[in-house]
């Protein structure tokens, strides 16, 4: 446990996104990369030649060290982690991008380092420019493919962080994910940086090494300096710089508590039920992005997977992959985890990502263009592979479709008729599947929520997609920090059309679940069981946590519960009945969020 040095100057509290838990506590390591603001210098046309051999020279050592970090990844705790950065491999291998640099050295004639960081810079300028999470993220790999390039380029090729001798909280401005991959645990122990989003790649990352992480500080990077000592809670996003002793005493026996209670819970509740103390009994599922991660949602005690996002098979190749390819993976998934369920959701992504239209047209604004069912309607051949490669892997009858982004009925019933077309196609082919494959569809619009009774009649199922709904209902980007303090779950709207989503599911006989990080949240539990809810999609790591929230209320408590939220007029009026509830039934849990 460190001290306070009384030298020092006076403690900080800073407050920004947490996007990994755990409590970390230690001296800084301020990073500062001026790798993508190498030195560059004008060359006579004679030079160009000479600089495209260093640049050749410095793609093979950058994808050389990439590699070995990708090593380092599966030979250690994050497992199945190291695919994500392929995306940077990709950059490395994009001819585009290369010629590009190419050409910016022969007609701007400058060095290599100048050609890279001016067309790393049209694309990020390009990227950034996107309102569309995933393609924004993307701006990260670029700048970090560059950054090592350059880095390469003025022979600095070593990881700033390989210079740590000594255990510190790395502070940045950002991190890109290959710097966080090549984080050692027994070295860095945590992070905060200026920039960031949840769901970044660096996040992701964060949380498959179990290193506590805040991100969105806006200005921790000028705040700090190394040396200082810094408190970092993953868990609410708090960083202090230059504790107190008392504060230093209090986390540490707050990180101690929250050791104790996490492992207690997933040992104690893996094989128990998600049913209240009254006998409500609801399904808790898995999200699941990869099939790496399928060894989590068995240990933490799911029952099968309520979300499989088809789309990262996509991603992680940056092209369509085949019906062979696809029903072998969906296979294994559906063969390990059955008789439990798994719904593969459809391609949710935009077009953008994996096809260009004929006449290369550009979208102003995907996020709300031709992506998810819209683009699937679109080029339905590729639906086809998609669906025909589903019903593949349904022969263990435990496999279900669904359908994203509906906006209304005719999508649902257009969808549908593709989708018994190619039944009649496998039929005829003598290929065996389920023939009653079930389809629901995700409610994340407020067009699907408001017609949710015209759409239920064409499904067996809905699935709540709260991360969009919430987004879509306020008009707020949930990753733009100048707006994110409106994005609230909480809202009175997004209460309603949830409670008329439910409603209109349960008139049609279907059952109705939520797999949006809403329903990963222990506070709000109750009242979406209240709500009544049928299933919950969360995490693996976050399936103990909703399910003591489950088993310590009964179902008449969370109707009470839901009752009253629906009659505020604030998301932080509803926020407080739901930490006054859980605070009387299940005190743990505000040990833990």
């Amino acid at each position: 446990m460190y001290v306070a040095d009384p030298r020092r100057p006076g403690e900080t509290t800073l407050r920004g996104i947490g996007v990994s838990p755990g409590v970390a506590i230690g001296p800084a390591y301020l990073m500062l990369d001026t790798g993508f603001h190498a030195a560059e210098r004008r060359i006579a046309e004679g030079q160009a030649g000479e600089e495209i051999v260093r640049l050749e020279d410095a793609l093979i050592e950058t994808r050389q060290q990439i590699k070995a970090i990708q090593a380092n990844l599966d030979s250690n705790s994050a497992g199945g982690k190291a695919s994500i950065l392929d995306a940077h491999l990709m950059v490395l291998d994009d001819r585009a991008f290369i010629e590009e640099v190419i050409n910016t050295i022969r007609r701007d004639l400058v060095n290599a380092e100048g050609g890279v960081r001016k067309t790393a810079e049209r694309y990020v300028d390009i990227l950034a420019g996107v309102e569309d999470d995933y393609v924004r993220e993307r701006v990260a790999d670029v700048r970090d493919v560059a950054r090592r390039i350059m880095r390469n380029l003025s022979g600095r090729g070593t990881d700033l962080l390989e210079q740590l001798r000594h255990k510190h909280i790395i502070i940045a401005y950002d991190l890109a994910p290959s710097d966080t991959a090549s984080l050692r645990k027994d070295m860095a122990i945590a992070f905060a940086t200026d920039m960031g989003s949840p769901t970044s790649h660096t996040a992701v990352m964060a949380r498959a090494l179990e290193i506590p992480a805040v991100v969105a500080l806006h200005d921790i990077s000028r705040r700090v300096r190394t040396g200082d000592e810094v408190l970092i809670d993953g868990n609410r996003g708090v960083v202090i710089v230059n504790p107190t002793s008392e504060h230093l005493t209090e986390y540490g026996k707050m990180a101690e508590a929250r050791r104790t209670i996490s492992e207690g819970l997933t040992a104690s509740l893996r094989h128990a039920p998600a049913e209240t103390r009254d006998g409500r009994r609801v399904t808790l599922s898995a999200n699941l992005e990869q099939e790496e991660e399928l060894g989590a949602v068995l240990q933490y005690g799911a029952e099968g997977v309520g979300l499989f996002r088809s789309e990262y098979l996509f991603l992680s190749k940056n092209a369509l992959i085949g019906e062979d390819e696809q029903a072998a993976a969906y296979g294994r998934v559906a063969s390990r985890l059955a008789p439990a369920p798994v719904i593969i959701r459809t391609l949710d992504i935009g077009g953008d990502k994996l096809m260009r239209d004929a006449d290369g047209t550009r979208e102003a604004n995907p996020f709300l263009g031709c992506r998810s069912i819209r683009l699937s309607l679109r080029h339905v051949d590729v639906f086809k592979t998609q669906l025909r490669a589903i019903l593949r892997a349904s022969t263990r009858r435990n496999v279900k479709i669904m359908y994203p982004m509906i906006s209304n009925v005719g999508e649902v019933q257009r969808a549908n008729e593709i989708l018994e077309e190619t039944k009649g196609e496998m039929r005829a082919e003598g290929l065996d599947f389920d023939p009653a494959v079930e389809v629901g569809v995700m409610i994340e619009t407020p067009a699907a929520a408001l017609t949710s009774d015209c759409i239920a009649a064409h499904v067996k199922f809905f699935s709540l997609g709260t991360n969009d709904l919430i987004q879509y209902t306020i008009a707020v980007d949930r990753v733009n920090e100048r707006v994110a303090y409106l994005y609230e779950p909480t809202h009175p709207a997004v209460l309603r059309l949830i409670r008329h989503t439910v409603e209109a599911g349960h008139a049609q006989g279907i059952w109705v679940g939520l797999c949006g990080e809403m329903a990963a949240d222990p506070l709000m539990t109750p009242l979406l069981l209240g709500m009544g809810l049928d299933e919950f999609s969360v995490a693996p790591s976050a399936v103990p946590l909703v399910k003591d929230a489950v088993r310590a209320v009964t179902f008449a408590q969370a109707q009470a519960l839901a009752r009253t939220a629906l009659t505020c007029r604030t998301a932080a009026e509803v926020l407080g009945h739901c930490r006054d509830l859980t605070r009387e039934v299940a005190p743990e849990i505000l040990e833990l969020v």
